[in-house]
């Protein structure tokens, strides 16, 4: 498509970038619609961040997705927040408005909800394993109190980062949370309905989360964040035990619907045909 000197720009910055599908994700909706516009990918250093967000925002972008290592320091940029921003402590959404005020929000949880509740449904006075203590366990522990969980077992290799967490996010939502090391997987993966890892176990050469998936009830679901690989080895382990698994793609897709919609004001639809073009570029890259 052809810009013209009134088109909608927006970005979508981290480091490294250059494997963001948002610019394609994005791509795809602004044909969809017609819409005069473009998503440029930002490649910016940790020190160089604040400078390429004020930078596009007085070039006229109407606000920027904002992906690895960057979410803390859009957070702490923003000055105003969503509630979501304010409890996971990382924004992956600015929102560049009149006057230089820059709003921060977080989709990530939305974006996992949405994912989830069309794989499974809700999760009403039900059991969660999730593993993982990090920024994108924050995100998802909001995801499955949205759902309805009543227990989340949140595990991690570090205790005691676990626990911290645990402390934080406990007054912000109605499940309890019980926060343990990866050696109490065993005893509390049976009464799960769904196992969610938010680890970067998995992802490129990393190796998968060190836990049995034999330890799970049979029913239960398992999901990961991660995207790339698409069906990554934990997946595919819970695939060959019978479990319905759920990739990180629909999370990625569906956490981009609120940013596509304040970036070009138009609400797109997540499609299979949407899907299909992701599964290929991600087949292509990993072939």
């Amino acid at each position: 498509m052809t810009l013209s000197g009134k088109a909608k720009l927006a970005g979508v910055i981290g480091w490294p970038i250059g494997h963001s599908l948002s610019p394609l994700l994005h791509g795809h909706w602004l044909q969809e619609h017609g819409i005069d516009g473009a998503m440029v990918p930002l490649a910016a250093r940790r020190q160089d961040f604040a400078l390429v967000v004020e930078g596009v925002r007085r070039a006229g972008f109407r606000g920027l997705n904002v992906t690895v290592p960057h979410k803390e320091a859009a957070f702490a940029l923003a000055h105003r927040l969503d509630e979501p921003a304010r409890i996971a402590g990382a924004v992956n959404l600015l929102v560049f408005h009149s006057e230089g005020l820059i709003e921060g929000r977080n989709t990530d949880a939305l974006g996992l909800m949405e994912s989830l509740r069309q794989a499974i449904g809700g999760l009403e006075g039900q059991s969660v394993v999730l593993l993982g203590a990090g920024g994108a366990a924050r995100g998802a522990v909001l995801a499955l109190d949205m759902l309805g969980a009543e227990r989340i077992d949140l595990l991690n290799r570090d205790a005691n980062r676990a626990a911290a967490l645990a402390n934080a996010l406990g007054p912000h939502v109605k499940a309890s949370i019980f926060p343990g090391g990866l050696g109490d997987w065993e005893r509390v993966a049976a009464q799960a309905v769904l196992a969610v890892n938010s680890t970067s176990a998995g992802m490129a050469t990393n190796p998968p989360p060190a836990v049995d998936l034999a330890a799970l009830n049979a029913e239960a679901a398992v999901c990961d964040i991660v995207y790339n690989p698409l069906q990554t080895q934990f997946l595919k382990d819970a695939a060959a035990l019978g479990h319905k698994t759920i990739d990180g793609l629909g999370m990625l897709m569906h956490q981009a619907l609120p940013s596509f919609e304040a970036f070009f004001d138009v609400k797109p639809q997540v499609t299979q045909s949407l899907r299909a073009k992701l599964e290929k570029v991600l087949g292509e890259r990993q072939g």
